[in-house]
């Protein structure tokens, strides 16, 4: 069942992002071969000036085995892979970099250093993690949001979660998002507090007069497919076209990720925004082209 489809990154988020040159971005921990490649398209596709955290030893190797010269991009040498990710914090709380790429370290130990507050990242809304998902370089995205960072929220948490991913749909050209808020089920049942709480945040965004089309509970079948909604009866706005899936939970999330880009070959670009500056956290396996599609979701979703 797994896909052998070569993963590419779409020009929904290229075009967006080239609208944008040469953002300032550190690149924590870089001295391995996948970061420092997805560096490199990064700046071929002129998205970012980078600047280089980590050995500056293993950094300069992995430059020379990409023919890659980097020479005008300043390097800064800390051997160890702990202190990387409070350098970056430390260079965007003054202002000297834009956007923070995970490298090869530890999504928790660079988003424990972001968290601080002594560097004062933090934004009017929680963080959260959005994930662009797409199979070809012309697809229409299916966005999936939160699959990484808030691990269980509540109702309050997936309001903040809402109004970040409606901020970032307006960013790519979706001028009133379809949201449906997911569940096991299109009823509200005692039995399943996701369908309650989806129930919920449905009325706050209609109380709150959100730019988007709201709905839930659904299930993934009728949220995405109008054949599935139609036999089970389901007329609203999102049912079958939803643009957008906010998910219960960070398992639910990250399973229907992990999914898409194995099953399936698709390209899935990540990135935590609601804060001052947009941080990529990539997984350490993933391909050079989702980690430049997920550069291109930070560039497109900077203020």
């Amino acid at each position: 069942m797994l896909s052998n489809k070569e993963i590419v990154c779409p020009n929904n988020l290229l075009n967006f992002a080239h609208k944008k040159k040469g953002v300032k971005a550190a690149i924590v921990n870089a001295g391995k071969p996948l970061p420092m490649l997805s560096a490199q398209d990064a700046v071929n596709e002129n998205l970012i000036e980078p600047i280089f955290i980590g050995g500056k030893k293993e950094i300069l190797e992995c430059a020379r085995d990409l023919n890659w010269d980097i020479s005008k991009y300043e390097i800064i040498h800390e051997p160890f892979e702990n202190n990387t990710a409070k350098i970056a914090a430390k260079l965007a709380s003054e202002n000297k970099i834009k956007i923070i790429v995970k490298g090869h370290i530890h999504t928790d130990i660079l988003m424990k250093e972001v968290l601080r507050r002594e560097y004062n990242l933090l934004g009017k809304t929680r963080l959260s993690h959005i994930w662009h998902m797409t199979l070809e370089k012309e697809d229409k995205p299916l966005i999936i949001t939160d699959g990484a960072l808030n691990v269980l929220p509540n109702v309050k948490t997936k309001m903040h979660i809402l109004r970040n991913v409606i901020n970032f749909s307006n960013r790519i050209g979706i001028e009133k998002p379809k949201v449906a808020i997911l569940s096991a089920t299109e009823e509200v049942l005692d039995s399943v507090p996701s369908s309650k709480e989806a129930e919920e945040i449905t009325k706050l965004a209609k109380k709150e007069n959100l730019n988007a089309d709201v709905f839930g509970p659904l299930a993934f079948d009728n949220s995405i497919s109008k054949k599935s909604a139609a036999i089970k009866g389901i007329k609203n706005n999102v049912a079958g076209l939803a643009d957008v899936l906010l998910v219960p939970s960070v398992e639910t999330g990250n399973g229907l990720v992990k999914m898409l880009i194995y099953f399936c070959g698709a390209c899935a670009a990540g990135v935590v925004v609601g804060g001052k500056v947009p941080v990529v956290i990539t997984s350490r396996s993933d391909e050079a082209k989702a980690r430049l599609a997920s550069i291109a979701a930070a560039v497109v979703a900077l203020d």
